[in-house]
């Protein structure tokens, strides 16, 4: 992958990447983080839900560099995409996915499930949103769980309101937030930007410098980590000595919910060397392994 002219693309198999003028309204307003990167997904998108080992990683080990912000980038390539083809063929393409990433995805949900849109799941991580920015995180990651793994119909209320209660949410506040106003400005706020980054593809990654005469980089599409870590070396402008991983079980105390893959990632290991390291962890009862339709998860 190279740095291009702005504006100019590069199409592979995988993705696009481009530069990103940095002279758009949106700026880098951290003070003492130089970079700012803007994750744009949606919450249904099972690419943007295969990124999130890599997400986990980069916090990791370069975390001290950047703050980082999901931006709700609408359904532009999930249900769109999905809306011509057969409930069977949806099935099978998350089938795919899942396999090519590594995080586990359960097809079946458009067999059992009657999903017309997204916009209500993406209102209510907005909702979540207003109770705080790691409230947020945590809602999104709960939605996404319920939605992938355990094939829940995110677009009732119902579900929603589960995610929230196990999330830990003000349920009260929640509940007035996904009727109310706020969200849904914010959820403008996200497509405003959305447009201004010129964003057509889900996911993207825009890694953003505070140095306003510098260009920003647009990953749009899925890479392997190693791309993305040669963004922020070249933003700093040099190779910084990467953050050391906790232990698993520090990991897992973070994070109390987690794939195979997402292990494997963080810690460099294959898949297989993951799960053996994890059952010992089980046969210690310090995690339970909880199996899923192409994958395994752990929970702390």
């Amino acid at each position: 992958m190279s740095r291009y002219e702005t504006r100019s693309y590069c199409d592979g198999a995988s993705g696009q990447c481009n530069s990103y003028s940095s002279s758009s309204s949106v700026r880098v307003e951290h003070k003492t983080k130089p970079i700012e990167i803007y994750a744009f997904i949606d919450p249904a998108c099972p690419n943007c839900w295969g990124l999130e080992p890599i997400i986990k990683k980069l916090t990791i080990q370069y975390g001290q560099y950047f703050k980082f912000r999901y931006v709700l980038g609408g359904t532009l390539n999930t249900l769109n995409v999905l809306e011509s083809k057969t409930k069977n063929e949806k099935a099978e393409q998350w089938e795919q996915i899942s396999r090519r990433y590594g995080m586990p995805c359960n097809g079946d949900v458009w067999l059992e499930q009657s999903i017309k849109s997204t916009f209500p799941a993406v209102i209510a991580v907005k909702a979540a949103e207003l109770q705080g920015k790691q409230a947020g995180f945590r809602y999104l990651r709960k939605l996404r769980e319920a939605f992938f793994l355990k094939k829940q119909n995110i677009s009732e209320e119902s579900a929603l309101l589960r995610c929230a209660e196990e999330t830990n949410l003000d349920l009260d506040e929640f509940k007035r937030d996904i009727q109310g106003q706020g969200a849904v400005k914010a959820y403008q706020c996200d497509m405003k930007t959305t447009r201004e980054m010129e964003v057509d593809t889900l996911p993207t990654l825009v890694f953003l410098n505070a140095k306003a005469d510098e260009e920003g980089v647009k990953i749009s599409g899925n890479y392997p980590y190693k791309a993305y870590e040669q963004v922020i070396f070249e933003m700093l402008g040099r190779q910084p000595d990467a953050g050391e991983p906790p232990t698993i079980e520090g990991f897992l105390q973070k994070y109390p919910f987690v794939s195979t893959k997402e292990i494997a990632m963080v810690y460099d290991l294959t898949c297989e060397e993951a799960e053996r390291k994890m059952k010992k962890l089980q046969l210690q009862q310090v995690v339970k392994r909880v199996p899923v339709k192409n994958g395994t998860f752990w929970r702390a």
